[in-house]
């Protein structure tokens, strides 16, 4: 015989609504617990009526002082002798019993004197500092001594080298500077020709030797 249930007591369509009413409390359960602030007591001690026992130390203060300078050289003294014998001096005579009305010859000079400036230097003089030969003495010497610059061979880098330089009138050359470069390494090899460079003809004033002042553009080109 098949047992009979009543309707109105099978469970199974509420189990929906439970299910719902049982996830709405644990997620409000979980919220309030996320939200729920725990005020903690704190107890303060009173430290009024607390007598310190600390022991101060007494530090003494330690100045440094600088050590005293060395004592000076002793300065050694060389006596001369009294008996020292004076050259005669001749042609020379020191009237002290001069007077105003001694009337005394005047100096007078021939010409006036010759002021050399010797640190002058001349920009463009009538004749200008040249290379011992010429021209064509300074190319073969280029040729000679110019090394092309690996670095610059490498980078293709070619152009001119513009240097200035001062020749004195002994011929030697100073005050080497560089006015145009192009890099890789050509400007140190231009700068160090110039100075490994023999003496010049000095440049000429009036056909005197000066200081002149020479600008000497120095090409490098890759074959």
């Amino acid at each position: 015989m098949e047992p009979k249930k009543n309707p109105k007591s099978d469970l199974r369509k509420w189990s929906g609504a439970l299910f719902n009413l049982g996830l709405a409390i644990s997620l409000a359960s979980v919220l309030v617990a996320f939200e729920w602030k725990a005020k903690d007591k704190l107890i303060m001690k009173d430290i009024a009526g607390i007598e310190d026992d600390w022991e101060i130390l007494d530090i003494p203060i330690t100045i440094h002082t600088p050590p005293p300078p060395p004592p000076p050289a002793p300065i050694e003294i060389n006596e001369l002798p009294d008996n020292i014998e004076i050259d005669e001096i001749k042609d020379f005579t020191i009237d002290l019993n001069t007077t105003e009305e001694t009337i005394i010859p005047e100096i007078e000079i021939s010409s006036a004197p010759v002021i050399e400036d010797v640190d002058k230097i001349v920009d463009f003089a009538e004749v200008q500092a040249m290379f011992k030969g010429g021209m064509d003495a300074w190319y073969a010497y280029l040729n000679k001594n110019l090394v092309y610059p690996s670095q610059a061979k490498r980078a293709n880098i070619e152009g001119m080298v513009v240097v200035r330089f001062v020749v004195n009138t002994d011929g030697s050359i100073q005050d080497i500077e560089l006015v145009r470069t192009i890099g890789g390494g050509c400007d140190e090899i231009a700068k160090k020709v110039i100075e490994n460079s023999p003496n010049w003809n000095p440049g000429k004033m009036g056909g005197k030797a000066v200081r002149s002042r020479m600008t000497m553009p120095i090409r490098f080109r890759l074959n």
